[in-house]
């Protein structure tokens, strides 16, 4: 049985659990931004739009809960299952970026979700996605590690293969084609999950949307009063370049929210407040900012590290 109730009781706990986590870090409240999209239109429902900017801890930071029904399934959403095309659907779930303002802290992404269509005269067929991965600008090892260390666990009692599978899927989701480059030192991805049925994947779901802080919190604990200068933030501000290019030319969940009619607001949340571009910069050899290139971007298996 495809119980959207249950899962959007989870999203909204698992949110209020990470922003007030993270207000209690930052030491700043987060703005709260309720919307709801009324019967009728292209998509009706409702969301809780969460961010804090100018922070203690968070250059700019968000986490967004939204619950939306539709007519039709957009076609970004039916790629891989052309047999739901034009079913009508619900989309459910909790996204957040953090962008600190330490460029020794990593900016980190997690998405959890849930895409159940409802196709006329069949059963409902419900999907789960979701993940986390980690964009450091200054790598430290011990800081990956710990990162991959609890990710593999919480998705390890689901089966020996799902932390490999995963992670091999986000080291290649996250990856800026255009430029031949990993976004970030990767973590979990995983989409169109529905293996077990419906109450596997809500398990296996909640079991990352819980693992999150418990990945990330640590790491910015330790880095937040890393002293840096305007060279770091400099670095810091053309490597969230890349961020901003990912998200607007490959990620499918930007692009099912503006094609799908989703909340231009909220969809780009996401994106840092300082960015710079140049034209065919490169590090000089030897730097911190080159050990990036060399140490951190590279794919490789950090459990082993």
């Amino acid at each position: 049985m495809t119980d959207t109730a249950a899962v959007r009781a989870y999203l909204l706990g698992l949110q209020g659990r990470i922003v007030a986590a993270f207000e209690a870090e930052d030491g700043t409240p987060f703005r709260r931004d309720g919307w709801t999209r009324p019967a009728g239109g292209k998509l009706e429902g409702d969301g809780l739009s969460q961010l804090v900017e100018e922070g203690g801890l968070l250059e700019r930071g968000g986490c967004n809960f939204s619950h939306v029904k539709g007519q039709s399934l957009p076609p970004s959403a039916t790629q891989h299952r052309a047999d739901l095309a034009g079913a009508p659907f619900e989309a459910l779930g909790v996204s957040l970026v953090m962008h600190p303002r330490n460029p020794y802290v990593p900016t980190v992404h997690m998405n959890v979700r849930l895409l159940a269509a409802f196709p006329e005269g069949r059963e409902a067929v419900a999907w789960f996605g979701g993940g986390m991965d980690l964009t450091p600008y200054y790598g430290v090892e011990d800081d990956a590690r710990h990162f991959h260390r609890v990710c593999h666990d919480a998705v390890a009692p689901f089966g020996a293969d799902k932390h490999p599978r995963f992670k091999a899927w986000c080291d290649e989701y996250f990856f800026l084609k255009h430029r031949n480059e990993p976004r970030g030192v990767g973590g979990l991805f995983f989409d169109d999950f529905n293996e077990g049925g419906f109450d596997n994947g809500f398990a296996l779901m909640r079991a990352v949307g819980d693992a999150f802080l418990p990945a990330y919190l640590p790491i910015a604990q330790r880095r937040r009063a890393t002293a840096y200068g305007e060279r770091e933030r400099d670095f810091q501000a053309y490597r969230r370049g890349r961020y901003v290019e990912f998200n607007l030319v490959w990620d499918r969940g930007t692009h099912f929210g503006l094609h799908g009619g989703g909340r231009t607001e909220s969809i780009l949340m996401s994106m840092p407040p300082i960015v710079k571009w140049r034209y065919d910069w490169q590090p000089e050899p030897g730097s911190p900012e080159a050990r990036l290139y060399s140490d951190f971007l590279p794919v490789r298996d950090w459990l082993a590290a």
